[in-house]
Protein backbone atom coordinates (compact mmCIF):
# COMPACT_ATOMS: atom_id res chain seq x y z
CA UNK A 1 0.00 0.00 0.00
CA UNK A 2 1.34 3.44 -0.93
CA UNK A 3 2.23 5.82 1.89
CA UNK A 4 0.75 9.32 2.16
CA UNK A 5 4.08 10.86 1.12
CA UNK A 6 4.25 8.59 -1.94
CA UNK A 7 0.72 9.52 -2.99
CA UNK A 8 1.42 13.23 -2.49
CA UNK A 9 4.60 12.94 -4.55
CA UNK A 10 2.69 11.19 -7.32
CA UNK A 11 -0.09 13.80 -7.30
CA UNK A 12 2.48 16.59 -7.50
CA UNK A 13 4.16 14.81 -10.43
CA UNK A 14 0.86 14.52 -12.30
CA UNK A 15 -0.03 18.17 -11.68
CA UNK A 16 3.39 19.31 -12.94
CA UNK A 17 3.01 17.12 -16.03
CA UNK A 18 -0.42 18.62 -16.76
CA UNK A 19 0.96 22.15 -16.46
CA UNK A 20 3.86 21.24 -18.75
CA UNK A 21 1.52 19.72 -21.31
CA UNK A 22 -0.76 22.73 -21.28
CA UNK A 23 2.12 25.11 -21.96
CA UNK A 24 3.57 23.07 -24.84
CA UNK A 25 4.59 25.07 -27.86
CA UNK A 26 4.78 28.41 -26.03
CA UNK A 27 8.53 28.71 -25.51
CA UNK A 28 10.41 31.98 -26.08
CA UNK A 29 11.40 32.77 -29.65
CA UNK A 30 14.97 33.51 -30.69
CA UNK A 31 16.07 36.61 -32.59
CA UNK A 32 15.43 34.70 -35.83
CA UNK A 33 11.80 34.24 -34.87
CA UNK A 34 12.10 30.50 -34.47
CA UNK A 35 11.10 28.78 -31.24
CA UNK A 36 14.09 26.75 -29.97
CA UNK A 37 13.46 23.20 -28.85
CA UNK A 38 14.76 22.76 -25.29
CA UNK A 39 16.50 19.61 -24.17
CA UNK A 40 14.62 16.47 -23.11
CA UNK A 41 16.00 13.72 -20.86
CA UNK A 42 15.11 10.23 -22.10
CA UNK A 43 15.94 7.67 -19.43
CA UNK A 44 16.04 3.97 -20.29
CA UNK A 45 16.75 1.33 -17.67
CA UNK A 46 17.53 -2.30 -17.12
CA UNK A 47 14.86 -4.11 -15.13
CA UNK A 48 15.49 -3.85 -11.42
CA UNK A 49 17.29 -0.49 -11.51
CA UNK A 50 15.70 2.51 -9.75
CA UNK A 51 14.77 4.26 -12.99
CA UNK A 52 11.62 5.94 -11.73
CA UNK A 53 13.33 7.15 -8.55
CA UNK A 54 16.27 8.58 -10.50
CA UNK A 55 13.92 10.28 -12.97
CA UNK A 56 11.94 11.85 -10.14
CA UNK A 57 15.14 13.05 -8.46
CA UNK A 58 16.24 14.65 -11.74
CA UNK A 59 12.82 16.24 -12.20
CA UNK A 60 12.94 17.71 -8.71
CA UNK A 61 16.40 19.19 -9.23
CA UNK A 62 15.54 20.73 -12.60
CA UNK A 63 11.91 21.49 -11.75
CA UNK A 64 10.92 19.49 -14.82
CA UNK A 65 7.90 17.17 -15.04
CA UNK A 66 8.53 13.42 -15.18
CA UNK A 67 6.57 11.20 -17.57
CA UNK A 68 6.56 7.57 -16.53
CA UNK A 69 3.18 6.14 -15.58
CA UNK A 70 1.82 9.61 -16.43
CA UNK A 71 2.30 8.70 -20.11
CA UNK A 72 -0.11 5.80 -19.76
CA UNK A 73 -2.68 7.98 -18.04
CA UNK A 74 -2.46 10.60 -20.77
CA UNK A 75 -2.79 8.06 -23.57
CA UNK A 76 -5.60 6.23 -21.77
CA UNK A 77 -7.61 9.46 -21.61
CA UNK A 78 -7.02 10.13 -25.29
CA UNK A 79 -8.08 6.59 -26.23
CA UNK A 80 -11.03 6.57 -23.84
CA UNK A 81 -9.68 3.56 -21.96
CA UNK A 82 -8.78 2.61 -18.43
CA UNK A 83 -5.08 2.89 -17.64
CA UNK A 84 -5.06 -0.76 -16.55
CA UNK A 85 -5.82 -1.87 -20.11
CA UNK A 86 -2.72 -0.14 -21.46
CA UNK A 87 -0.50 -1.75 -18.83
CA UNK A 88 -1.00 -5.07 -20.63
CA UNK A 89 0.80 -3.74 -23.72
CA UNK A 90 3.13 -1.16 -22.18
CA UNK A 91 6.75 -2.03 -23.09
CA UNK A 92 5.73 -5.61 -23.83
CA UNK A 93 5.69 -7.80 -26.90
CA UNK A 94 2.29 -9.00 -28.03
CA UNK A 95 2.01 -11.27 -31.03
CA UNK A 96 -0.52 -10.60 -33.77
CA UNK A 97 -2.02 -14.05 -33.09
CA UNK A 98 -2.67 -13.23 -29.44
CA UNK A 99 -4.19 -9.88 -30.38
CA UNK A 100 -6.42 -11.62 -32.92
CA UNK A 101 -7.61 -14.17 -30.36
CA UNK A 102 -8.28 -11.47 -27.76
CA UNK A 103 -10.29 -9.47 -30.29
CA UNK A 104 -12.91 -12.26 -30.32
CA UNK A 105 -13.27 -12.20 -26.53
CA UNK A 106 -15.89 -10.32 -24.57
CA UNK A 107 -13.46 -8.42 -22.33
CA UNK A 108 -12.25 -5.00 -23.57
CA UNK A 109 -8.76 -5.12 -25.11
CA UNK A 110 -6.39 -2.68 -26.79
CA UNK A 111 -4.07 -3.53 -29.66
CA UNK A 112 -0.39 -2.84 -29.23
CA UNK A 113 -0.26 -1.08 -32.60
CA UNK A 114 -2.93 1.40 -31.50
CA UNK A 115 -1.10 2.01 -28.23
CA UNK A 116 2.26 2.51 -29.96
CA UNK A 117 0.71 4.99 -32.41
CA UNK A 118 -0.56 7.14 -29.55
CA UNK A 119 2.68 6.62 -27.64
CA UNK A 120 4.80 7.92 -30.52
CA UNK A 121 2.58 10.97 -30.97
CA UNK A 122 2.73 11.71 -27.26
CA UNK A 123 6.51 11.35 -26.96
CA UNK A 124 7.14 13.49 -30.06
CA UNK A 125 4.84 16.18 -28.68
CA UNK A 126 6.69 16.16 -25.36
CA UNK A 127 10.04 16.24 -27.12
CA UNK A 128 8.97 19.26 -29.16
CA UNK A 129 8.29 21.17 -25.95
CA UNK A 130 11.30 19.72 -24.08
CA UNK A 131 12.34 20.41 -20.48
CA UNK A 132 10.93 17.13 -19.19
CA UNK A 133 12.11 13.65 -18.23
CA UNK A 134 10.63 10.66 -20.07
CA UNK A 135 11.15 7.18 -18.68
CA UNK A 136 11.50 4.32 -21.17
CA UNK A 137 8.85 3.59 -23.82
CA UNK A 138 11.42 3.94 -26.61
CA UNK A 139 11.81 7.69 -26.05
CA UNK A 140 15.62 7.54 -26.28
CA UNK A 141 15.33 5.85 -29.68
CA UNK A 142 12.55 8.04 -31.05
CA UNK A 143 13.51 11.62 -30.16
CA UNK A 144 16.25 13.41 -32.14
CA UNK A 145 19.65 12.82 -30.59
CA UNK A 146 20.78 16.44 -30.94
CA UNK A 147 17.93 17.64 -28.71
CA UNK A 148 17.83 14.74 -26.26
CA UNK A 149 20.06 13.59 -23.42
CA UNK A 150 19.82 9.82 -23.76
CA UNK A 151 20.60 8.05 -20.48
CA UNK A 152 20.86 4.32 -19.79
CA UNK A 153 20.67 3.04 -16.21
CA UNK A 154 22.35 -0.33 -15.64
CA UNK A 155 23.36 -2.45 -12.64
CA UNK A 156 24.83 -5.84 -11.76
CA UNK A 157 22.26 -8.62 -12.09
CA UNK A 158 22.45 -9.69 -8.39
CA UNK A 159 21.75 -6.10 -7.34
CA UNK A 160 18.79 -5.85 -9.68
CA UNK A 161 17.34 -9.14 -8.45
CA UNK A 162 17.77 -8.05 -4.83
CA UNK A 163 16.12 -4.69 -5.57
CA UNK A 164 13.09 -6.36 -7.15
CA UNK A 165 12.88 -8.91 -4.33
CA UNK A 166 12.70 -6.13 -1.75
CA UNK A 167 10.24 -4.04 -3.75
CA UNK A 168 7.85 -6.86 -4.62
CA UNK A 169 8.41 -8.96 -1.51
CA UNK A 170 9.19 -12.11 -3.49
CA UNK A 171 11.85 -14.82 -3.35
CA UNK A 172 15.18 -14.41 -5.17
CA UNK A 173 14.05 -17.01 -7.72
CA UNK A 174 10.82 -15.15 -8.45
CA UNK A 175 12.65 -11.84 -8.60
CA UNK A 176 15.19 -13.27 -11.07
CA UNK A 177 12.38 -14.52 -13.31
CA UNK A 178 10.67 -11.13 -13.14
CA UNK A 179 13.88 -9.30 -14.10
CA UNK A 180 14.60 -11.66 -16.98
CA UNK A 181 11.08 -11.43 -18.39
CA UNK A 182 10.91 -7.65 -18.04
CA UNK A 183 14.26 -7.22 -19.79
CA UNK A 184 13.13 -9.47 -22.64
CA UNK A 185 9.82 -7.65 -22.99
CA UNK A 186 11.40 -4.21 -23.09
CA UNK A 187 14.09 -5.28 -25.55
CA UNK A 188 11.54 -6.89 -27.87
CA UNK A 189 9.28 -3.84 -27.62
CA UNK A 190 12.06 -1.46 -28.70
CA UNK A 191 13.33 -3.77 -31.45
CA UNK A 192 9.85 -4.39 -32.87
CA UNK A 193 8.67 -0.78 -32.89
CA UNK A 194 11.83 1.35 -33.10
CA UNK A 195 14.28 -1.05 -34.81
CA UNK A 196 16.99 -0.43 -32.23
CA UNK A 197 18.84 -2.62 -29.74
CA UNK A 198 18.42 -1.01 -26.29
CA UNK A 199 21.53 -2.86 -25.06
CA UNK A 200 23.77 -1.04 -27.58
CA UNK A 201 25.82 1.46 -25.52
CA UNK A 202 26.47 3.62 -28.59
CA UNK A 203 22.82 4.73 -28.53
CA UNK A 204 23.29 6.70 -25.32
CA UNK A 205 25.05 9.84 -24.16
CA UNK A 206 25.39 8.68 -20.57
CA UNK A 207 25.63 5.20 -19.03
CA UNK A 208 25.17 5.06 -15.25
CA UNK A 209 25.76 2.04 -13.05
CA UNK A 210 23.34 2.16 -10.10
CA UNK A 211 25.34 -0.61 -8.42
CA UNK A 212 28.04 2.00 -7.92
CA UNK A 213 26.14 5.29 -7.80
CA UNK A 214 23.23 6.06 -5.48
CA UNK A 215 19.93 7.50 -6.72
CA UNK A 216 20.99 11.01 -5.71
CA UNK A 217 24.42 10.61 -7.31
CA UNK A 218 22.88 9.36 -10.56
CA UNK A 219 20.49 12.31 -10.55
CA UNK A 220 23.30 14.79 -9.93
CA UNK A 221 25.36 13.35 -12.79
CA UNK A 222 22.38 13.61 -15.15
CA UNK A 223 21.64 17.19 -14.09
CA UNK A 224 25.27 18.16 -14.65
CA UNK A 225 25.13 16.57 -18.12
CA UNK A 226 21.93 18.50 -18.89
CA UNK A 227 23.54 21.80 -17.90
CA UNK A 228 26.63 21.11 -19.99
CA UNK A 229 24.56 20.01 -22.99
CA UNK A 230 22.37 23.11 -22.81
CA UNK A 231 25.43 25.37 -22.53
CA UNK A 232 26.93 23.71 -25.60
CA UNK A 233 23.76 24.39 -27.58
CA UNK A 234 23.43 28.04 -26.57
CA UNK A 235 25.64 29.56 -29.35
CA UNK A 236 23.71 27.66 -32.03
CA UNK A 237 20.36 28.75 -30.59
CA UNK A 238 21.46 32.36 -30.26
CA UNK A 239 22.96 32.39 -33.75
CA UNK A 240 26.49 33.08 -32.52
CA UNK A 241 29.58 31.29 -33.72
CA UNK A 242 31.03 28.73 -31.28
CA UNK A 243 34.21 29.74 -29.47
CA UNK A 244 37.44 28.58 -31.05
Amino acid sequence: MATISTVQSYVTSVEKAQEHWGSAGHGPATSSGKVPRPLTVALTREAGTPGTSVAQAVGQRLNWPVYDHELLERIAREMGLRTELLESVDERHKSWLLESVEAFGTAPVVSQSAYVKHLVQTILSLGTHGRCVIVGRGSAHLLPAEKTLRVRLIAALPDRVAFVGRRLGVSPEEAARWVGQKDRDRTRFVRDHFQKDPDDPHLYDLLLNSSRWSIDECAELIVEAVKRAEQARMPQQAGAAPAS
